[in-house]
């Protein structure tokens, strides 16, 4: 296929894909198409599993992925309308009924005390894209914030087992949080935000995306796997991804795995969904092995912004 015929092909997909290929690759941010989203396929489907008391599976975190938090991601990830009232009505009860002590959100008794520095970044992902108000998300700010550690990353195992070394899968989620806290206009402690943004963002490229920056050899072989909803865990593209919507520009480490997800690419031009994270699942957007609209669409995307910096001059 070429670019139109891939373009074509992706414009066939869920209307929340329709929406993101003609803001992101056909530069047209259509509020019609993602008004749709609400009322037509996945968006539809996620919204309708929402029970009476306000969640979704059995609560705020159980079980993956069909938990109210899980579901919440994949409702910001769709570009659903950010002030959509049933979402930001179950947001605000999680404010009020799942605090831990130190500020941050509580999945359950384990982490009253300490919460956890992933669902953190991941929760102020979704709560500031749908438009919570700062002063809601100050606490969970100051306990993301306290949670940095010396290598300028995150590691959701600092308060369970006492890790050393920052995170990948971590300090992506942190990564996301932080620039939607901070892209929403928010100036809560905005230097300290912007301070750990940076230091996250130069942890991911001190590790060339993925690989030991002791011995250069490959960290783990699933960050070279292309899989949609990322849910917590890191891949490449997911990196790539980042980086794109951060609008930050091409930097030479980015290339080991530039070119991995370049050899990905389908002769025809598409990228597969390549593997699913197990667990219970609302419905399939995507079988595992076949071209995906999603990774395509993620890949395009990426490929396209470091084009317009240059990327293709550089190499």
């Amino acid at each position: 296929m070429d670019n139109q015929q891939i373009i074509d092909w992706l414009l066939e997909g869920d209307v929340s894909i329709q929406y993101q290929v003609w803001r992101d690759l056909l530069d047209v941010d259509n509020k019609k198409i993602q008004a749709r989203i609400a009322f037509e396929g996945w968006g539809m489907k996620l919204l309708s599993k929402r029970h009476m008391d306000g969640h979704w599976g059995d609560g705020f975190y159980q079980p993956k992925w069909i938990s109210t938090h899980y579901t919440l991601l994949d409702l910001r990830n769709l570009y659903l309308q950010p002030d959509h009232a049933m979402v930001k009505e179950t947001i605000e009860m999680v404010l009020q009924n799942h605090l831990a002590d130190d500020g941050g959100i509580r999945l359950g008794p384990s982490t009253s005390q300490d919460s956890d520095v992933c669902v953190n970044g991941m929760f102020l992902n979704y709560a500031s894209y749908f438009n919570t108000p700062s002063k809601k998300l100050e606490s969970i700010v100051d306990s993301v914030l306290n949670e940095k550690m010396p290598d300028g990353g995150f590691n959701c195992r600092t308060t369970r087992s006492g890790a050393k070394h920052s995170s990948l899968h971590s300090t992506i989620s942190v990564l996301e949080g932080f620039f939607e806290f901070h892209r929403q206009g928010h100036n809560y402690k905005k230097n300290e935000v912007l301070k750990a943004i940076q230091s996250a963002e130069e942890f991911i490229l001190v590790h060339r995306l993925f690989l030991s920056e002791r011995t250069g050899e490959i960290i783990h072989k699933d960050f070279l796997k292309l899989s949609y909803p990322c849910r917590w865990k890191y891949d490449i593209l997911r990196a790539l991804d980042y980086f794109q919507k951060a609008e930050r520009k091409w930097d030479i480490r980015m290339d080991d795995a530039i070119t991995v997800l370049l050899n990905k690419r389908n002769k025809d031009g598409s990228w597969n969904m390549q593997a699913a994270h197990p667990g219970k699942l609302h419905f399939v957007m995507e079988k595992a092995g076949k071209p995906s609209r999603w990774n395509t669409l993620r890949a395009m995307r990426a490929l396209k912004h470091l084009k317009i910096n240059n990327y293709s001059q550089q190499k």
